[in-house]
């Protein structure tokens, strides 16, 4: 499955190179509805010297079931059978004797602005506020009693990024485009909750309901667009690389993207896309002391990396100077370090407006 799904992205860049050896050059081609990215994709284009692009952005993500590797397993497995020890052993690491996630909603709320410092640099800068919502069921080591359902809730600004995009080859009909980006730690990664053992005591929020990294980041990128008559394309391969250890003890993942999209022009001012996305993270370096790992799975930084293959199914609309991107994203294939969420699906929608 892997195999082939690697096979498709390299079709695709074949594909492109092909068309790119074949066909002439379109004048004022990217000035389409296809002129940017699917929705997912940041860092994709630049902007003339002395233009300013404002967008807001919003993204959901739903995650439901807890899954071991590629297999899915019901919230009672999860839990683990009645009766000591509590909690369930994966790879030699026992957990979830306080309770198991069940399911997730991560919002995020995106501010967007973009500068053209000159044609061929455009620097950017994003504001984000995550709202995290996490439901559980307690486990028999929780002091609340097995069984009893609960929700946790997390929201507030995130990690703030900043970059610039340098143009390192143009012409009429292509670009290749560098992406020279970080982020700060604007983001909280501690507070505390008492909803886990209904109000008895209070316990530190795990790894998946914090705000941020804790750390400054590195996020070093490239991307290739090019255009046809009446369709385009592009590849990126995007990193998020945290630098150190935050002040808790720990560094999140290392993230790597690779996209590949196709979108094709209904009208000059409507296009409709396919894109597809292998995510690859790390597991976590270090620990952050209050994490329990015998608590809650989502405590354990052995197990938070894997594999995502997500498809995404867009369109972008252009409408009296404004710009309109939507994506709705599912993931159809992922493989899971040690036990955690699975995801389901992505809703990605943006309003941008240049001038």
């Amino acid at each position: 499955m892997l195999d082939m799904r690697l096979c498709f992205t390299a079709t695709t860049v074949f594909l492109a190179l092909y068309s790119t050896i074949a066909h002439a050059d379109s004048p004022g081609r990217k000035d389409l509805a296809d002129k940017h990215a699917p929705a997912g994709i940041m860092g994709d284009h630049l902007h003339d010297k002395g233009e300013w692009m404002v967008e807001y952005k919003y993204m959901v993500m739903s995650m439901e079931d807890n899954r071991i590797g590629e297999n899915t397993i019901s919230d009672q497995d999860a839990i683990g059978p009645a009766g000591p020890p509590p909690g369930i052993i994966v790879e030699g690491i026992q957990t979830n004797a306080g309770a198991t996630p069940t399911q997730m909603t991560m919002e995020m709320h995106m501010a967007h602005i973009m500068y053209g410092a000159s044609d061929d640099i455009t620097l950017y800068t994003m504001l984000m506020m995550p709202a995290l919502t996490m439901d559980h069921i307690r486990g028999d080591g929780n002091p609340a009693g097995r069984g009893g359902e609960f929700t946790t809730h997390n929201s507030g600004f995130g990690d703030t990024s900043f970059g610039a995009l340098l143009r390192l080859y143009s012409t009429d009909s292509q670009d290749f485009l560098v992406n020279l980006g970080c982020s700060v730690p604007t983001g909280d990664i501690y507070r505390e909750s008492t909803a886990p053992t209904n109000g008895m005591m209070s316990q530190p929020l795990p790894y998946p309901m914090r705000l941020g990294s804790g750390t400054f980041n590195a996020r070093p990128g490239v991307t290739w667009k090019y255009f046809r008559d009446w369709w385009s394309g592009g590849v990126q391969f995007q990193t998020d690389l945290p630098i150190g250890r935050n002040y808790r003890g720990y560094s999140v993942s290392d993230e790597f993207r690779l996209n590949s999209w196709t979108s094709v022009l209904l009208t000059d001012n409507w296009s409709v896309s396919l894109r597809g996305e292998h995510l690859w993270r790390t597991d976590y370096d270090g620990a952050d002391s209050s994490a329990d790992n015998l608590l809650i799975s989502t405590n354990v930084e052995e197990f938070r990396g894997g594999y995502w293959y997500n498809l995404g199914i867009g369109t972008q609309l252009m409408a009296h100077g404004h710009y309109f991107n939507f994506e709705f994203v599912p993931t159809i294939a992922q493989d899971l370090d040690g036990i955690q969420l699975e995801t389901d699906y992505s809703v990605i929608a943006s309003w941008s407006k240049a001038w």
